[in-house]
């Protein structure tokens, strides 16, 4: 089609999770309550992290930065959808749906090597127990977690450039509740076969490697841990299996939605919004339910709080 002779859309159109206005409701209630979770759940483990000493570690840090990523993630999509499950007509302008998608694969991006970073770090801490804090200094730790927004950011342009230059001329309606490639990539007024063999390599060829890398990279850590003993091991088996649980979570649908061809299957919405609105809450419900150490701090520091309310 010539590029130069359509009318461009201006706007996209959601279907949304539901057509049904009592089950809308009836979504609202339950997303609104797993946002405002998420929301102070990571507060917590960010402030807590923040004003407990315990807690100035490596490990911490790393699991302070995730908390901030979570908290931004589930932000870019969980507000509008649920202004949108209250709403008759749901849009998106053109502009806010390119932006949604950039902040989108920046955030999830930071995700999947922010989680890549925190299995470096348990590695480290089992493997070069008496050089643990040299090799993970404050300053290594800084340009790690830099590292991994500027990878986001990357990955993020990338997804952006090979959009933008398409044709949008019309249909404007998704089947979907927020702006992401495989939706989007379909509406263009023009073939995108190729464009979507070289997105799923970007995306989903991407997502398996690390994915596997992480499960190979625990699974060296878990045999390990073989050779050591007492509570020093138990805390550090626990410390992994919640690890591996928050990586198969963040994986396993990032896998489904960018590592197949772009067509909708009937599963597709489900997965979205655990990928999106659950998975952001599960890692501090995860991190703070099997850690006794935040746990224990999370104590010190209501009690503290608590003192200084008396004063």
């Amino acid at each position: 089609m010539d590029q130069g002779n359509y009318t461009k859309v201006k706007e996209f159109l959601f279907l949304g999770i539901t057509q049904s206005r009592e089950l809308s409701w009836v979504l609202f209630v339950f997303l609104f309550t797993v946002y405002m979770t998420t929301l102070l759940g990571n507060l917590l483990i960010m402030v807590t992290v923040t004003f407990e000493s315990h807690l100035h570690t490596p490990m911490y840090f790393l699991l302070r930065n995730l908390s901030v990523l979570d908290i931004c993630f589930s932000s870019i999509t969980a507000p509008k959808v649920l202004v949108d499950l209250l709403s008759k007509r749901k849009t998106i302008s053109f502009n806010g749906c390119v932006t949604q998608m950039f902040f989108f694969h920046l955030l999830g991006g930071a995700d999947v090597f922010s989680l890549s970073v925190m299995a470096f770090d348990r590695y480290v801490a089992i493997s070069r127990p008496l050089h643990y804090m040299t090799i993970m200094s404050k300053e290594r730790c800084t340009s790690l977690v830099l590292a991994s927004w500027v990878g986001g950011f990357v990955h993020s342009i990338v997804q952006i450039s090979l959009l933008l230059p398409l044709p949008f001329c019309g249909p404007n309606v998704l089947d979907t509740f927020y702006c992401d490639v495989p939706q989007v990539l379909k509406l263009a007024c023009t073939n995108t076969i190729s464009l979507e063999i070289l997105m799923i390599s970007n995306n989903g060829l991407v997502s398996w490697l690390i994915f596997f890398f992480l499960l190979i990279s625990y699974t060296v850590i878990l045999m390990m841990l073989r050779s050591h003993a007492g509570e020093g091991r138990r805390k550090a088996i626990s410390t992994c299996t919640s690890h591996i649980t928050v990586v198969t979570l963040h994986f396993v649908p990032c896998i489904y939605v960018y590592a197949r061809p772009f067509t909708a299957l009937p599963t597709d919405k489900a997965i979205s919004v655990t990928f999106t609105v659950i998975s952001p809450l599960l890692n501090p419900m995860i991190y703070t339910l099997r850690n006794q150490e935040m746990k224990s701090a999370m104590r010190r520091l209501k009690k503290r709080l608590g003192h200084s309310e008396r004063i």
